[in-house]
């Protein structure tokens, strides 16, 4: 189980709700790489400069509205609920509310459905079985949208290095899907 994936994050919540602060420090962690990556592909590039304040601000609206998760649904769901409001109050406080209700309304209606709610956590599942620097490497270049050219100074490997490591990886989980490990 993957910090990332579902069964982890909502898990760290309900521990956080128990009042373990360290569970809540590590849930606001992987929150807060999962909010830069959802706000990066969704932002214009002049808005990215706004981008830490939305972080911030969606975070601070978790802490104040923890009490009312219902642990009984998904929490990437109703966390992700919180994250589009912040977008959408974003684009309205900047004068860009025809964008925001017809971008936003496409988004909301296809990242937020149970059927990828399911397909998130069905590659969660997936990246399970990688070694956890190749798991990091698909997640930052693929799935958060990051360039190799960042990731690879993130992490102290050559560009290459990461080309390759992500080649592998991807190939692991073709073969994988078709069965052939």
């Amino acid at each position: 189980m993957t910090t990332h994936s579902e069964e982890a994050l909502k898990a760290l919540m309900l521990l956080s709700l128990d009042g373990d602060e360290a569970a809540y420090r590590r849930l606001l962690t992987a929150l807060r790489m999962l909010l830069v990556g959802y706000y990066s592909r969704r932002m214009a590039a002049a808005a990215k400069a706004d981008m830490e304040d939305l972080v911030q601000e969606t975070l601070l609206a978790l802490h104040s509205h923890r009490s009312t998760y219902d642990p009984a649904r998904p929490f990437t769901a109703w966390f992700f609920s919180i994250a589009r409001y912040k977008l959408i109050d974003h684009h309205r406080g900047r004068g860009r509310r025809r964008l925001s209700e017809t971008e936003l309304r496409e988004e909301i209606e296809s990242d937020f459905s149970d059927e990828a709610l399911t397909a998130r956590m069905d590659v969660e599942r997936l990246l399970d079985g990688l070694p956890p620097k190749q798991q990091e490497l698909i997640r930052q270049v693929k799935l958060e949208g990051q360039s190799v050219a960042d990731t690879a100074s993130r992490t102290g490997q050559s560009e290459s290095a990461v080309k390759v490591s992500i080649h592998r990886a991807l190939k692991a989980l073709g073969e994988r899907l078709r069965g052939s490990s």
